[in-house]
């Protein structure tokens, strides 16, 4: 069905080149697209009546009257104001157009639900082949998954707005996951790297900031070069979201090529991510350590293990660093200068962010 913004659109662009009254009715009556105000009593009286005719025009009250076809079914009643030849056959031709609309859009949405069942698992190896065929879509070409996250706003066709950054370019597919996901299946070139595909995260993140949505995530799947492997590039790009949530609050596009060491604590099963805290620990907890602490640490591991530079930055003595890590060390038995035992407390800083976040979202 296309959307009464885009008929009313249609029909106000034809009433400028025809200069005649143009309306547009549902076949039960109801007015969708008008140049004119106040038509929905003036056609609805012959609207029943012309449907249930055979024939496909008919002239009734200073009216043309013409039906668009989906299928065979009635889709659409076109009007035009006038009883002269020509604008029978005018009439004709805003039907036409409105009848290639309709097939447009049917084979649009048509790839949307292709690619958003394709994408979810949910066609058969047999079947993406000869739907693929059918709706014209290559399979051997290079694309990536794009997961895009926003907040909702009503007023804003975020699925649009996707499709509007790149609208020359016809092989690329954009659908919605949910109220708040977006999946854009991006063509690449041959040529494309890194820094492009990037790019174009960077180019979809600053568009969607411009339009003043906060919470704005974009998350990069690997590209694949056979359509059925589109699926995993989705579900990388889904555990890059989680993942990036998790571990790099701060960076709202987050590749799954860059997701590191979180990548595999993410899935690990929970026993096994309690039971290494624990043997880290020796039976703390985290709320043992104070926030001095843990800043420290942190700071610590960004400045790859440095002592000068880390009490440095952090307006601090050297012996007072050094005091600190010596006391995390009798907590622990860690000493954060030995390069094994600052990686296991690291892990262990990782696993419990983990751990945080599983056990928040499980209430």
């Amino acid at each position: 069905m296309i959307s009464n913004q885009i008929l009313q659109s249609t029909v106000d662009g034809l009433k400028n080149i025809t200069r005649r009254e143009l309306c547009v009715v549902e076949r039960e009556g109801k007015v969708v697209a008008s140049t004119e105000d106040d038509m929905q009593n003036t056609v609805v009286k012959n609207i029943e009546q012309f449907v249930a005719s055979p024939a496909e025009n008919q002239l009734a009250a200073g009216f043309q009257y013409f039906k668009v076809f989906d299928n065979g079914s009635i889709e659409y009643i076109v009007l035009v104001k006038g009883d002269d030849e020509e604008t029978f056959r005018i009439g004709k031709m805003v039907a036409f157009q409105i009848q290639s609309l309709l097939v447009a859009y049917k084979e649009r949405y048509g790839k949307d639900n292709f690619i958003k069942n394709l994408l979810l698992d949910n066609l058969l190896l047999v079947d993406i082949y000869s739907r693929a065929k059918k709706l014209h879509i290559e399979n051997n070409v290079r694309r990536i998954v794009y997961l895009i996250e926003t907040e909702l706003d009503k007023d804003l066709n975020i699925v649009e707005i996707v499709r509007s950054i790149f609208p020359t370019k016809m092989k690329d597919f954009v659908t919605a996951v949910d109220e708040k996901s977006i999946i854009l299946v991006k063509e690449l070139k041959e040529s494309d790297g890194n820094e492009e595909i990037e790019n174009i995260a960077k180019t979809i993140y600053d568009t969607l900031s411009a339009e003043a949505m906060s919470n704005i995530f974009v998350a990069i799947g690997t590209d694949v070069k056979d359509l059925k492997n589109a699926s995993s590039s989705y579900k990388e790009a889904k555990m890059a979201l989680e993942v990036g949530k998790i571990f790099e609050e701060s960076n709202h596009i987050i590749n799954y090529r860059q997701l590191g060491i979180g990548r595999l604590i993410y899935q690990l099963p929970t026993p096994l991510c309690r039971m290494f805290i624990n043997e880290v620990l020796h039976g703390l907890n985290m709320d043992q350590f104070d926030e001095e602490t843990l800043t420290t640490v942190n700071k610590f591991f960004d400045n790859n293990l440095n002592v000068s530079e880390t009490s440095r930055q952090l307006y601090i003595h050297r012996n007072t660093l050094v005091y600190r890590l010596d006391k995390l060390q009798k907590m622990t038995g860690l000493d954060l200068r030995n390069f094994d035992d600052a990686i296991v407390f690291k892990i262990m800083l990782m696993v419990s962010k983990y751990m945080n976040y599983k056990d928040h979202f499980r209430y």
